[in-house]
C-alpha cells in the first residue's frame, strides 16, 4: 500500500506500478492537467510540483520535475499541485502576482513557475535577483524574455506571502507522520539501514532508487521498466552531514540542495559548484550518492570528491568495507559494487586540506546543462613549491578520473608558467577524450589545459592575494 496526501486528501494505492511518473497519474488519473508535459528529462520544469516533507513539526517544501518523480516516492508525503494553491475561489498571491505582472504569455510554462515561485516563497530567502534566478533556474519560457518574471517573483519576496496552507500545517504533520510503512512487492521501501542491506541481499537484481532524477530517464527517455524498485527513501542513517574535527561524513541520501546550503563553511567551492548542478528542482530531489553510485563520467560531484581524496563505506548484508574513490569506477557506467552493495557514506578525512580547491565545469549554456569538461584542481603550497597535487576531470575519459601524470609534474616544483606548462603537457599523454555533440576530443583538451593555466592565474596575481594567502602554507 502506497499512502500519501494530494493537499489534503489521502491518497491509497495498492501494489503502485514502479514505473508510473507523477506526471503521468495527475495527468492521466487524476485528470489534474496544470502540470504539462514538456520535456520528459527535468529540464524545463514545466511539471513542477511542490512535494511537502514533515520535518521536526513542520511542512518542508521542496520543488519536484513530476516527469522524474515515481508516485511511489511521495508514500508518507504530501503533493500539492497549482489546482491546489488557490483558496475559496481566489487565486494564490504568487498566481494572483504573476498574473497581473503580465508574467504569462502562452500559460504552458506559468503552472510549473508558480509552483517554483510558491516554495520560494515558504523558504524566506532575500529579495535579490540571484535568489531569483537561483529559486527559478529550472523553469524555462520561450514567450515572456523573463524580465515579468523575475519582476513578479522580487515583488513577492518584499514581503511575507499569507496562504492557508500555515492554517493546515500542524494537522498536515500529524496526518503524515501517522503512515506506516509502505508494503509492496514491487516497490520496497525499508525503514532502516539493516532493513535495507537485507531487501538487497535478497533481491540484487533489484534497481536501488534514491532522488530517481538519473534513473527515471531510463523510464521517460529509454521507455524501460523496472520489475523491481528499493526505495532508500525513508532510511534516516543514509541521510546526514557529520562532521567530526575535520573528518566530514556525508551520507549517500543527503540531498545536492542540502550539501550546497550546508557546506558553505567547510567545502566552500563545493557548495558554490552545485549552484551550476542541473536545476533547483533536480537537485532538491537529487542525491549525492545517487550521482556517484550512476559512474557517468560527465557527473559533476564525482570529480570534485577525487580532487578530494573521498573515500566511499560500502556495505553488503551485515558487511561493511571503505573503498578510495579513485578505486570505485571500473569502465563506463560500471563500478566495484557487488551484487546486494550499496553506498551508505562519503568520507572525506581533512577538510582543511581542501582549501586549495577550485572547481570548473565548462558547458555550452551556464545553467542548468551537462559538462563538457569537469576540472577539480587542489594543490598545497609550501614557501612557493608545490607538495600537493589533487587534481581530476570529468569529460575527459570513460570514467571520472584523477590526473596522476599531471599531479606528478607538479608536486615539489615551483608554482610557476614552466610548471604548470609542463602539467598541462603531461594531460595529452594521460586523456584521449572522446568527440561528441558536446565537445571535440581537442576541444575537451585545451579547455583542460587551460584550467590549469588558470588555476596559475588565479593562484599568482594581485587580485587574489588575499585568497592565496588562506591556503598557501
Amino acid at each position: 500500500m502506497t499512502q500519501f496526501l494530494l493537499n489534503q486528501h489521502v491518497i491509497s494505492i495498492e501494489n503502485v506500478d514502479p514505473n508510473l511518473t507523477v506526471l503521468n497519474w495527475l495527468r492521466n488519473d487524476q485528470r489534474r492537467c496544470g502540470t504539462k508535459e514538456g520535456c520528459a528529462s527535468g529540464d524545463c520544469g514545466a511539471c513542477t510540483v511542490v512535494v511537502g516533507t514533515a520535518e521536526e513539526g513542520k511542512i518542508r517544501y521542496s520543488s519536484a520535475n513530476a516527469c522524474l518523480l515515481l508516485v511511489g516516492q511521495l508514500h508518507g508525503k504530501q503533493l500539492l499541485t497549482v489546482e491546489d494553491l488557490a483558496h475559496h475561489g481566489e487565486l494564490h498571491p504568487v498566481q494572483q502576482t504573476l498574473a497581473c505582472g503580465h508574467a504569462s504569455q502562452c500559460g504552458f510554462c506559468t503552472p510549473g513557475i508558480v509552483m517554483s515561485t510558491f516554495v520560494m516563497c515558504k523558504h524566506a530567502p532575500q529579495a535579490d535577483s540571484a535568489t531569483v534566478a537561483h529559486h527559478l533556474g529550472g523553469n524555462l519560457c520561450r514567450c515572456t524574455g523573463y524580465r515579468p518574471i523575475v519582476e513578479a517573483a522580487m515583488q513577492l519576496l518584499k514581503s511575507p506571502v499569507t496562504d492557508s496552507f500555515p492554517e493546515h500545517e500542524a494537522e498536515t504533520v500529524q496526518r503524515l507522520q501517522g503512515i506506516g510503512a509502505q508494503s509492496s512487492e514491487n516497490l520496497l521501501m525499508p525503514e532502516s539501514l539493516d532493513a535495507l542491506a537485507a531487501a538487497y541481499l535478497h533481491y540484487p537484481q533489484a534497481r536501488l532508487l534514491a532522488g530517481g532524477t538519473d534513473l527515471n530517464l531510463l523510464i521517460t527517455q529509454a521507455h524501460q521498466r523496472h520489475a523491481r524498485l528499493i526505495s532508500l527513501a525513508r532510511v534516516s542513517e543514509l541521510n546526514d552531514i557529520e562532521l567530526q574535527g575535520n573528518r566530514l561524513t556525508i551520507g549517500a541520501m543527503t540531498s545536492l540542495d542540502r550539501c550546497q546550503r550546508e557546506l558553505k563553511t567547510s567545502l566552500p567551492a563545493f557548495s558554490e559548484m552545485l549552484d551550476r548542478f542541473a536545476s533547483w528542482q533536480i537537485r532538491q530531489q537529487g542525491t549525492l550518492g545517487g550521482n556517484l553510485a550512476n559512474a557517468s563520467p560527465i557527473g559533476d560531484c564525482a570529480p570534485a570528491l577525487l580532487a578530494m581524496e573521498a573515500r566511499l563505506r560500502l556495505r553488503c548484508g551485515s558487511q561493511t568495507r571503505e573503498v578510495p574513490l579513485a578505486e570505485f569506477f571500473t569502465g563506463y557506467r560500471q563500478t566495484l559494487l557487488q551484487a546486494g552493495e550499496f553506498i551508505t557514506h562519503i568520507l572525506i578525512d581533512d577538510v582543511t586540506l581542501s582549501r586549495g580547491l577550485r572547481l570548473w565545469k565548462v558547458s555550452k549554456r551556464r545553467e542548468d546543462d551537462i559538462s563538457a569538461v569537469f576540472a577539480a584542481i587542489n594543490l598545497d603550497v609550501e614557501r612557493g613549491v608545490i607538495v600537493r597535487a589533487r587534481i581530476a576531470f570529468g569529460g575527459m575519459a570513460a570514467t571520472p578520473a584523477r590526473a596522476y601524470r599531471c599531479e606528478a609534474a607538479l608536486t615539489g616544483q615551483p608554482l610557476n608558467q614552466e610548471t604548470f606548462t609542463s602539467a598541462a603537457k603531461a594531460l595529452t599523454a594521460e586523456f584521449s577524450p572522446l568527440s561528441d555533440f558536446r565537445a571535440s576530443a581537442d576541444y575537451r583538451l585545451q579547455v583542460a589545459q587551460n584550467l590549469l593555466k588558470r588555476y596559475l592565474l588565479q593562484m599568482t596575481t594581485t587580485a587574489h592575494a588575499v585568497e592565496v594567502k588562506d591556503y598557501v602554507r
